[in-house]
C-alpha cells in the first residue's frame, strides 16, 4: 500500500535524508519503501520560529493509521507513445512555448512528426538578439524577449506555480521539464522556479527530444494567413525571414502563439476565426532591496538564513469600483527587463536566474481593465489599450527604450520623481526618472496609488519611499479569446487555440497543461 503522510515538520537545516528519518522515526518498527517528497513548504508565520512542513509518500506492507495519513493510489500517466496518429497530413503547431513545445513532444510520441513554426529565433540566437538590446537598445522585432525559442516565459523566473488541478495533463508538463533540465524540486516545491538559466536548456533539450522522433522545428518563419474550404482548415501561409512565402498543407493547425502575437490575432481575425474581448491587468514592476523583502519576510532571526533562499511575497487588494490591485510574477533576487517586442513601445517584465542571488526583488504591481478602460467591446481593443500604454511609456522614457521610472514615494505623493534613492533600478537599457501620471489614465493611477499604501500594511516597507517603479507592464495576460468548442476547436474546423495566448491558461504549467489537454482529445 502506498501512503501520504502530511503536516511533516522539519527544521531549517534538514535535508532530504533527515525528513524521511523523521518519518521513518513515527512509524518505528514498520519497514517503509520508496520515500518521495511530494510537498515541502515554508511555514514563516512566526518569525522567532521557522521551520518546513512537507508531505511525504512512501509505501508499507502493512496497515498504518494516523490523523495525517492517506492512502492513495499512482498518480495517473498518459503515455503518447502508445497512442497513433490516424492523419495522413502533418500536424502544424505555432509558437514554441509551453504550450506548442508540449503539443510538439506529445505529437512526436504518437508518430505525428510535426512542424512547429517559432517566428524568433532558436534559443541560442534570440540569447544574443536580446542581451543586445539589453546593453544598446538595439531591437529586433522577430527574436526578442516575447518571440523565439522557449516563448515568453524563457525570460522570467520560470514560476510554475498554478491553481489548477494537478493531473495526467500537468504530470506530464512536470514529467518532461524534469527529464530535460529542470531541478528535480519542482515536483514538490509549493512554489517551484526553474530560473531563466536552466529554461534555456531545457527548451534546447526538448527541441532535440521532439526532432529525434520525428518532429520538425522551422524558426525564423511566421504564420501569416490561412486559407479555408466549407469551414475547414485546408492551408496555411508561412512566411520566411526573407519575406518570402509557402504552404503546407493541415487540417490540424495548434495556435499556441503566445499573448503578444497582436499581428496574428489581427490576421485571425480578418479571416473570420471567433474571438472575444478578454479582461487583463496592466501597472508597472516595483523593485526592493531583496534583504528589505528577506527582513520583512523572515525576520531579524533568519533572515540571512543560508537554508532560506530570497524570499518573495503575494499580495492582494480589493478596492471600489470592482478595481483589484495585486502583485504578480514576483521575482527574488532578480532584474527588471526590457520585454517589447515593437518599435515604439517600452514593456517591463521581471527575471530571475535559478539562484535568485541579485541585489533587487522585484515584482508586477497590476490593477484589472475591462472595456469601460478600453472604449470599446470589440474584440481586439485591449491591444489598442496596451499598444497606447506602452507608446506613452516609450515617449516618457526618452524614445531610446529606457524605462520612465519614479520612486514610490514620489507616485504616492503624486509628483514626478528627479532622482532616485538608495534603490538602484536594475532595468536595461536603462531608466529615466518621470511622472507616471503621463502614462496612465486617472482612475488607473488613483487605484494603483490606493494599492500600494494598503500592502505596504500587509508587507512592512513594501511602500519605502526609495524603492522603485518601473514603467509599463501590459503582458500579464492575454488581451483576447479565441473561442474554441466542447472539442478544442475554432469555429473553423482544424483550428485548436492552446495555451496562454488563446486565452486559457495563467501561466508555465497551465499553458503546457493546455496543449497536452489538446492533443490528448484531438487525436
Amino acid at each position: 500500500m502506498r501512503y501520504r503522510l502530511n503536516n511533516v515538520k522539519a527544521k531549517l537545516e534538514f535535508g532530504e535524508n533527515d525528513i524521511f528519518q523523521a518519518v521513518i522515526d513515527k512509524f518505528d518498527g514498520v519497514k517503509l519503501k520508496n520515500l518521495k517528497i511530494v510537498k515541502k513548504s515554508l511555514d514563516a508565520r512566526k518569525k522567532s520560529e521557522l521551520f518546513f512542513v512537507c508531505a511525504v509518500e512512501f509505501e508499507a506492507d502493512e496497515k498504518l493509521d494516523d490523523k495525517d495519513l492517506a492512502e492513495i493510489t499512482q498518480d495517473e500517466k498518459i503515455d503518447f507513445c502508445k497512442l497513433k496518429w490516424e492523419y495522413k497530413l502533418r500536424p502544424v503547431v505555432v509558437g514554441s512555448g509551453p504550450s506548442g513545445m508540449m503539443a510538439g513532444i506529445c505529437l512526436a510520441e504518437m508518430g505525428a512528426r510535426p512542424i512547429i513554426l517559432e517566428r524568433g529565433g532558436n534559443v541560442d540566437e534570440r540569447k544574443i538578439k536580446v542581451q543586445e538590446f539589453w546593453n544598446t537598445g538595439k531591437l529586433d522585432e522577430k527574436s526578442n524577449v516575447q518571440f523565439g525559442e522557449g516563448g515568453a516565459g524563457t525570460f522570467s523566473d520560470g514560476k510554475l506555480m498554478t491553481g489548477i488541478k494537478k493531473d495526467k495533463f500537468v504530470n506530464k508538463v512536470m514529467t518532461e521539464f524534469i527529464e530535460n533540465g529542470a531541478p528535480k524540486e519542482i515536483e514538490y516545491l509549493a512554489k517551484p522556479h526553474i530560473g531563466t538559466d536552466n529554461l534555456v536548456n531545457m527548451v534546447k533539450n526538448i527541441r532535440k527530444k521532439i526532432e529525434k522522433l520525428g518532429g520538425e522545428y522551422r524558426f525564423n518563419e511566421k504564420l501569416v494567413d490561412i486559407i479555408t474550404k466549407n469551414g475547414e482548415l485546408c492551408v496555411i501561409v508561412v512566411e520566411r525571414e526573407d519575406k518570402s512565402c509557402y504552404e503546407i498543407e493541415t487540417n490540424h493547425l495548434y495556435l499556441g502563439v503566445g499573448h503578444s502575437a497582436r499581428d496574428t490575432f489581427r490576421m485571425l481575425f480578418k479571416r473570420g476565426v471567433l474571438m472575444e474581448q478578454k479582461n487583463f491587468a496592466v501597472g508597472c514592476r516595483i523593485e526592493h532591496k531583496q534583504s528589505d523583502v528577506n527582513l520583512a519576510q523572515y525576520g531579524e532571526k533568519f533572515c540571512n538564513s543560508s537554508y532560506l533562499g530570497a524570499a518573495d511575497y503575494k499580495l492582494a487588494e480589493h478596492l471600489e469600483d470592482n478595481r483589484t490591485v495585486y502583485t504578480f510574477c514576483m521575482c527574488p533576487g532578480g532584474v527588471v527587463v526590457g520585454a517589447t517586442n515593437l518599435e515604439g513601445c517600452v514593456v517591463t517584465n521581471g527575471m530571475s536566474e535559478f539562484k535568485r542571488d541579485r541585489e533587487n526583488a522585484n515584482s508586477a504591481v497590476l490593477v484589472n481593465v475591462d472595456s469601460r478602460d478600453f472604449g470599446s467591446n470589440h474584440p481586439l481593443a485591449g491591444i489598442e489599450f496596451q499598444e497606447k500604454l506602452e507608446k506613452r511609456a516609450f515617449i516618457e522614457g526618452g524614445k531610446n527604450y529606457f524605462a520612465p521610472v519614479q520612486k514610490v514615494g514620489d507616485f504616492l505623493n503624486k509628483k514626478p520623481s528627479v532622482s532616485l534613492g538608495r534603490v538602484n533600478p536594475s532595468y536595461l537599457p536603462g531608466v529615466k526618472c518621470a511622472d507616471f501620471k503621463n502614462i496612465f489614465d486617472k482612475e488607473l493611477y488613483e487605484a494603483l496609488v490606493e494599492g500600494i499604501r494598503r500592502m505596504d500594511k500587509k508587507l512592512k516597507g513594501f511602500a519605502d519611499y526609495d524603492a522603485v517603479l518601473s514603467a509599463v507592464e501590459t503582458r500579464s495576460s492575454s488581451p483576447v479569446r479565441i473561442i474554441r468548442d466542447q472539442n478544442y476547436q475554432a469555429n473553423i474546423k482544424g483550428i485548436y487555440p492552446i495555451g496562454e495566448g488563446a486565452g486559457y491558461a495563467g501561466g508555465i504549467t497551465s499553458a503546457g497543461a493546455d496543449g497536452v489537454r489538446v492533443v490528448y482529445f484531438c487525436r
